[in-house]
């Protein structure tokens, strides 16, 4: 063999050394231990399992106490001993297994040795190496042990079992007896693969729950984005158009004044460029968000009407075609408007639309045939927005939306500074108000602005 051949054999050599190794410190570690591993609890009637156990555990000492002082010839106290020790082998497996599965074959090779030095007394058989009670207490003790370790633990516990059963089986000859050792380690086989599927089964259930957790977190924090990024986009269409106001008004200031100083034409160019400037970066940040975001069919501001890119931005003014937009599919929708109507800043009344439209859309979705109010009030502070359904007349149909519509509110009134409650309603309605100030603090908000209501709403 050559230099080559000698190193690459040595090499899987080592390696698979290493893992046996590695795998038998796993396994001394898995059973060679007495750490606590309570069993867990029922999540109906918690304790009843607990107590058929310690039920099972006075059986098995009450009969296997009698069964070998009677039919095994053992000193009483020998014979209770052994009963009691598997008797309280079951309860220390609730807490326990391994220790347990350790206290309950230590036991076994007791009592077997201890009935075997007894037998041929008189003419009667006796079942060994296993007794009724013994195998009773090792089926519930590897049923324990398989439900809390991993596999490859049990089914060592299980070899193990398996192997002293043999032992005493097949080197321990002599006298009579009825063997139980074909009986007992199928049945122990038994409990050890339904305990070990039970622990698997208990397991994968628990990462089910855990993967649908972050899977609707990542859902929700998609969502929040993506609202955000629409949010965006609006509001650029608004700040550009207010720059390009800006770079005009520059532009034309210097022709307002007779022979206008130089300092003010530079200042006025000056301010200008910088507007100019400050457009050109707005548009290619908007042309970023809109090639990232905008879907077959979705128009550019996100709200899937098919407006051209440039449209300008909906504001209060088109209350009106909306709320016939929706009377046009045979709701009846009421509008109350109070207080002196005023223009508000942009970004208010582009969200104020916005939530408006997006009340009206969750009210068809979800309440049909239900009466929609929606009201505003021009307060000396900003404007309240109110939209309440009355009970639906008929169940709503499945939705297919992504059930994020509030979400998108409070975003918005959130980066405006504003208040906002969404609630039930008399009679199984539903109420949004939302508060908008018309000059918003200049840090964002935080989250604790969503849900308190500000005073005097409901």
């Amino acid at each position: 063999m050559s230099r080559l051949g000698r190193v690459t054999d040595t090499g899987v050599g080592r390696a698979l050394r290493a893992r046996v190794t590695g795998w038998l410190r796993a396994l001394r570690g898995d059973l060679w231990t007495v750490r606590a591993d309570p069993l867990p609890p029922s999540t109906w009637l918690r304790w009843l399992p607990h107590g058929l156990l310690c039920l099972a555990a006075f059986g098995i000492t009450v009969g296997g106490a009698g069964d070998m002082t009677d039919n095994g010839h053992l000193a009483s106290g020998l014979a209770l001993l052994v009963a009691g020790g598997q008797g309280g082998a079951v309860v220390l497996g609730m807490w326990r297994p391994v220790p347990a599965w350790w206290l309950s074959l230590g036991l076994f090779v007791l009592g077997a040795a201890s009935v075997r030095t007894r037998m041929g007394f008189d003419l009667e058989t006796y079942t060994w190496p296993w007794t009724a009670a013994g195998i009773i207490a090792e089926l519930l003790v590897l049923l324990l042990l398989a439900l809390r370790v991993p596999t490859r633990a049990a089914v060592a516990a299980l070899a193990a079992t398996a192997f002293v059963t043999w032992v005493f089986e097949s080197l321990w000859n002599g006298e009579p007896y009825d063997t139980t050792g074909v009986l007992a380690l199928s049945l122990f086989t038994i409990v050890v693969i339904l305990g070990s599927a039970l622990r698997g089964r208990r397991e994968a259930r628990a990462q089910l729950v855990e993967q649908t957790t972050l899977t609707a977190e990542e859902r929700t924090r998609r969502t929040l984005l993506e609202e955000r990024s629409r949010i965006a986009r609006e509001l650029h269409d608004v700040v550009a158009h207010h720059m390009s106001v800006i770079s005009i008004q520059a532009q034309v200031a210097p022709h307002l004044v007779e022979n206008p100083p130089d300092e003010l034409r530079e200042n006025l160019a000056g301010i200008r460029q910088n507007a100019l400037e400050a457009l050109t970066e707005l548009r290619r940040v908007l042309g970023v968000l809109r090639s990232e975001h905008t879907g077959p069919g979705e128009s550019p501001d996100g709200s899937g009407d098919g407006t051209a890119p440039h449209a300008p931005q909906p504001t209060l003014d088109r209350l009106d075609a909306l709320v016939e937009n929706t009377r046009a599919v045979g709701r009846e929708v009421v509008t109350d408007i109070n207080g002196e109507r005023r223009p508000l800043p942009p970004g208010v009344e582009l969200s104020a639309y916005r939530i408006v439209q997006e009340a009206l859309s969750n009210a068809l979705r979800h309440a049909p045939g239900a009466t929609i109010t929606v009201r505003l009030t021009y307060e000396t502070d900003g404007l309240e927005v109110e939209i309440v359904n009355g009970r639906p007349t008929a169940p709503p149909a499945p939705s297919t939306g992504a059930g994020h519509g509030l979400l998108g509110m409070r975003e918005r009134v959130a980066m405006l500074g504003g208040t906002m409650t969404a609630h039930p309603w008399h009679w199984d309605g539903f109420k949004v108000t939302a508060f908008l100030p018309d000059t918003p603090p200049a840090d964002t908000p935080g989250t604790d602005h969503l849900t308190a209501p500000r005073k005097g709403t409901s």
